[in-house]
């Protein structure tokens, strides 16, 4: 882009350079990071690989631009990249496609698989939800941890569901709140409900700690719950120290109970008591001076410690005073020593304010020390809001738990409905269930035909969609299904171009299906829908057909393969082990076309009903004209295409 939209900045080699980056390394963890254990932690960091360190050592110049260096104090939130993948590989054009976070109509959540899953009740539980829902696991165990909780919330009768649920309802975001304590960029109100919402959160828990030993059978849950106020005993210590008010106003100065330990501004408040009082006693002085025994001091627009005197006196006043300011009535002075003592008084408050504010940032530093224990708690709090909200899920009707199993290449889903448009229906028009069966070792790959609008697109989301919502741990909208972990969802459907880059639709529809032939593995779930559409009839079935078959005999993926093209179907006879053909039934309405055939012997074109049920075989044709018709072609039209189909259809089977 050539706009401001995009800073590229280039680091210096040198900060690449292994003996620079073992120097700067060896300096921060020794010298800059506050804690006794540095060096013990410059060591561990040491052991790493030459280039591992030359990009640590480029991140900490990077960050410290910044301040932002403090997130590399502690090694411990290190994470080894491992070549095992942890997580299924779902690409942004799948994403896109399947619609997992937004629809494609206005890019906005409703309708996406995150809406129909989020009943979370946080701000961070929702985060953490996005989280699950982009990156669905690939260990059955972890798979089966969520499952049984959220089979626990779902079966049990114990209202302690119920009293952890309120908990999170109307909690602030303490995640976020979190961070800016620990980059000191709050405020003191901030802190102060942060920390009041933790300690509170602690209580709370902690009250349940009994019924959850004795209610809770999940390890997922009975661990995090049991975890949380261990790891938020710390934060009581904190609500103490502050005073509510001072905290709640924002006044820093008053802001610590106890002075004890911090003996910089005891000290400053003691020199300031010292001085009011001096200014105190003086007040005597001056009613010597000005022979007023009832004189005091007045506040008028901020400034203190002025006398007033009536004009008809002035004369009294010491010719050594100043005037601060004066009205038609009354005139008001500072005295030498008020003026000496009151511009100190000034000095110490202002000094006072900066030495508060300094005390406010060590405090927050110290808080900081428990940032991960803190950050841990909210984790599992935001762990149990997500598995509430998968509960509430699969309270809807017809769900099931499917089982998941990580050694065998299958998805068999007994009529499973499309989650979302399941959603979107309600209840006036149910979604036609359908049933999928694909074994690794049987049946793996569908060639699905049938009429335009049939529902083929739909089908093939709904078998992708389930089969996230199984691995993210989620109950799905079928009546049972049995789910072989899958290592990716690759799919290539919709006609999309990309000019700005000179890419036609069909180079973009090639590209996609170049990297999936790339990244796809025995393991994965392949979908493509209409491969090769944009380009003539007879190169596009050779790129169909090359295509599917690669994916048959070459990469052994479950396929799901929606076409127009009748003869890719002729590949179920070379492979009748492994390919099934299958169309979206459907009905053609004899009567509507005898009606309108009327006297002359004119073509008409055929209408039909859709079924929206996938049956065994191939579908001849497709019933484009159909289409025409539900999109208002003109009759006149519709009527030569009828006859243009006819003709060109006979002349097809004459050269058969």
């Amino acid at each position: 882009l050539r706009d401001d939209r995009i800073r590229i900045e280039r680091m210096e080699k040198l900060h690449f350079e292994y003996s620079h980056a073992f120097q700067l390394i060896t300096d921060f963890y020794a010298k800059e990071v506050p804690d006794t254990t540095g060096p013990q932690k410059a060591s561990v960091i040491l052991s790493l690989d030459k280039p591992v360190i030359c990009s640590l050592a480029a991140v900490i110049a990077y960050l410290k631009e910044f301040n932002l260096e403090k997130m590399l104090y502690n090694p411990s939130n290190f994470k080894r990249l491992s070549s095992e993948t942890e997580y299924m590989t779902i690409n942004g054009t799948t994403m896109k496609n399947l619609e997992i976070l937004q629809n494609q109509t206005d890019m906005k959540t409703k309708g996406s698989l995150f809406w129909v899953l989020d009943h979370t009740k946080t701000s961070f539980g929702r985060r953490r939800l996005k989280k699950w829902v982009t990156q669905p696991l690939m260990k059955s165990s972890e798979i089966n941890a969520r499952l049984d909780a959220v089979s626990e919330i779902l079966l049990s009768e114990s209202s302690v569901f119920g009293q952890i649920r309120n908990l999170l309802c109307k909690l602030p975001d303490i995640e976020r709140g979190l961070c800016s304590v620990f980059h000191k960029k709050c405020s003191t109100q901030e802190f102060f409900l942060i920390v009041s919402t933790l300690s509170r959160l602690d209580l709370e828990i902690q009250a349940l700690v009994p019924v959850i030993h004795s209610h809770v059978k999940t390890p997922l849950l009975q661990n995090a719950l049991l975890e949380i106020p261990e790891l938020l005993s710390p934060v009581k210590h904190y609500l103490k120290i502050l005073n509510e008010e001072a905290a709640k106003t924002g006044d820093k100065t008053q802001l610590f109970k106890d002075l004890t330990d911090f003996p910089v501004i005891r000290k400053k408040k003691e020199e300031i008591l010292d001085v009011l009082s001096k200014i105190q006693l003086h007040l005597r002085d001056i009613r010597k001076q000005i022979k007023n025994p009832s004189a005091e001091y007045v506040t008028v627009s901020g400034q203190e410690f002025m006398i007033e005197v009536k004009n008809s006196h002035k004369s009294s006043v010491p010719s050594d005073w100043v005037m601060v300011s004066s009205t038609k009535a009354v005139s008001r002075f500072h005295s030498p020593f008020i003026i000496e003592n009151y511009r100190h008084l000034n000095q110490l408050r202002e000094q006072l304010v900066l030495d508060c504010s300094a005390e406010w940032l060590n405090f927050l530093d110290h808080f900081s020390e428990h940032y991960h224990p803190v950050s841990k708690a909210i984790g599992h709090l935001a762990t149990i809001d997500c598995l509430f909200s998968l509960a509430q899920v699969a309270k809807q009707g017809d769900y099931c738990r499917p089982t998941v199993q990580d050694n065998r290449r299958e998805i068999m889903i007994k009529n499973g409905r499309h989650p979302v448009i399941d959603v979107l229906l309600g209840e006036q028009d149910q979604y036609v269930p359908n049933t999928t069966n694909l074994s690794g070792d049987g049946e793996r790959v569908m060639i699905i035909t049938g009429p335009n609008m049939g529902g083929k697109s739909s089908y093939i989301k709904q078998v992708a969609l389930i089969t996230v919502m199984a691995q993210i741990g989620s109950y799905v909208p079928a009546e049972e299904s049995t789910i072989g972990v899958v290592d990716g969802i690759f799919t290539r459907m919709g006609a999309a171009d990309n000019i700005y880059k000179g890419r036609s639709t069909f180079m973009e529809e090639l590209t996609d299906t170049a990297e999936i032939i790339r990244k796809a593995t025995s393991r994965s779930l392949v979908i493509l829908d209409e491969l090769g559409r944009g380009t003539s009839t007879h190169d596009g079935i050779a790129i169909a057909y090359a295509t599917l078959e690669h994916f048959i005999r070459d990469v052994e993926s479950l396929t799901l393969f929606v076409t127009h093209y009748p003869s890719v179907c002729e590949l179920e006879k070379a492979y009748a082990e492994k390919v099934g053909n299958y169309h979206m039934a459907f009905l053609v309405n004899e009567e509507e076309s005898a009606e309108q055939k009327g006297s002359e012997d004119e073509e008409n074109p055929e209408f039909i009903t859709f079924l929206y049920q996938i049956t065994k075989g191939v579908s001849a044709r497709s019933y484009g004209l159909n289409v025409a018709k539900l999109a208002d072609i003109p009759e006149e039209i519709l009527k030569k295409a009828a006859h243009k189909s006819k003709e060109l259809e006979s002349i097809v089977n004459t050269k058969r």
